[in-house]
C-alpha cells in the first residue's frame, strides 16, 4: 500500500479500488477522512500505522457505508480517537437495529452478520446547517452532499483539498459500472449540481481519482446516472413486477446473481432508479392482479 501527497499535509492511501484519504496534523498524529473495509483493508491499515509510527488522533467520515466505517470503531477502541459523521449518518450505524431499517431487505440476522461491525458511536455529530467545523484541533469545510446515502458530505482540509467521497464516481468506474448505487437518486442529482460551486485545488474521489478540477466529471456524472435509468425505462415495455424488471435487467446488463446476499445488492442498486423514475413521472405503479406492477407512461406528443 502506498501513500499519495496531494498537497500540504493532505494524503490518499491507495487501497485497490478505494483511496482513502488522512490530514497529518503533526508528524505523529492524523485524521482519518473514513475507514475502509474491515475485511480488506483493516490489517493494511494498522501495518501502514505501525511502519510509519502514526496515531489515529480523530476519524471524519463521510457516509456510513460499509467501506466508509467498516472499521471506524475497531480504531476509535484501538487509538482511543473521537469518531464525527453527520447526524443522519450517525443514526444508521448506532445500533444493529438501525441498521435493519437502513438494509430494510435484510433479515435482521442478515444484517447483524454482513454489517454489524459498522455499529460505532458517534462522539462528534455534524449538524445539517454546519459548513464549517474544527475536529481534533483542524479546520475543515463541510458540503452537504445527501442522495448517495441519507447524510453525505463532501470534506475541504486546511490545504484547500476536497474529499468527494462518493458524490461522484470517477471515469475508471464509469467504464465498469453497470448500477452505480444512490440512496435517493434525484437528491444524488442535486448534490452533484451542488459541486459545482467548489472551488478547491485537489480533488480526491473515494473510487477512485485524484483531479485538479471536477465541473466536465460531474456533468458526465450526472449524464451517467440519468442514461442508466433511461436504459431501465426501456425494459419497462408493459406491466412489470419488480421480480420481472430485476430479472430482465440482470439479464440485459449482464449482472451475475449467484447468491442471496448478490441478490440483495442488486436489487438494493435497482431500486433507486425504480424510485427515480417514479418521482420523475416516467412510470407508475399499481396493483394488477394482486401483485404490485410497474407501468410506463405514455410519451407526450
Amino acid at each position: 500500500m502506498k501513500s499519495i501527497h496531494v498537497k500540504g499535509n493532505t494524503y490518499v492511501l491507495d487501497l485497490d479500488l478505494l483511496y482513502l484519504p488522512y490530514y497529518k496534523i503533526d508528524e505523529e498524529n492524523i485524521i482519518l477522512l473514513d475507514t475502509g473495509y474491515m475485511r480488506n483493508h483493516r490489517e493494511k491499515l494498522i501495518t501502514y500505522f505501525e511502519e510509519n509510527h502514526l496515531n489515529v488522533a480523530g476519524i471524519l467520515c463521510s457516509h456510513a457505508h460499509i467501506d466508509h466505517v467498516g472499521n471506524a470503531a475497531y480504531f476509535r477502541e484501538k487509538y482511543g480517537c473521537p469518531v464525527a459523521m453527520t447526524r443522519e449518518e450517525a443514526g444508521i450505524v448506532e445500533s444493529v437495529l438501525s441498521l435493519k431499517k437502513f438494509y430494510a431487505n435484510y433479515a435482521m440476522n442478515h444484517a447483524r452478520d454482513h454489517f454489524g461491525h459498522m455499529v460505532v458511536e458517534t462522539d462528534r455529530m455534524i449538524e445539517p446547517d454546519e459548513t464549517e467545523i474544527t475536529f481534533c484541533g483542524a479546520d475543515f469545510r463541510i458540503l452537504h452532499t445527501p442522495g448517495h446515502s441519507t447524510g453525505h458530505i463532501t470534506i475541504t482540509t486546511p490545504d484547500n483539498v476536497t474529499y468527494i467521497g462518493d458524490a461522484l464516481i470517477s471515469y475508471e468506474i464509469m467504464e465498469s459500472a453497470k448500477l452505480p448505487y444512490a440512496y435517493i437518486l434525484t437528491q444524488d442529482i442535486a448534490s452533484k449540481m451542488k459541486l459545482y460551486s467548489l472551488q478547491s485545488s485537489q480533488y480526491v474521489l473515494a473510487h477512485k481519482g485524484i483531479y485538479p478540477d471536477v465541473k466536465d466529471l460531474i456533468t458526465d456524472n450526472i449524464y451517467f446516472y440519468r442514461n442508466r435509468a433511461e436504459e431501465i425505462l426501456s425494459v419497462i415495455t408493459g406491466p412489470m413486477t419488480k421480480e420481472e424488471l430485476l430479472q430482465e435487467v440482470a439479464l440485459i446488463m449482464r449482472i451475475r446473481i449467484d447468491s442471496t446476499f448478490k441478490y440483495l445488492v442488486v436489487e438494493r442498486m435497482l431500486q433507486c432508479y425504480v424510485e427515480y423514475l417514479l418521482e420523475t413521472g416516467r412510470i407508475i405503479q399499481e396493483v394488477q392482479n394482486q401483485s404490485l406492477k410497474y407501468i410506463p407512461m405514455p410519451k407526450k406528443q
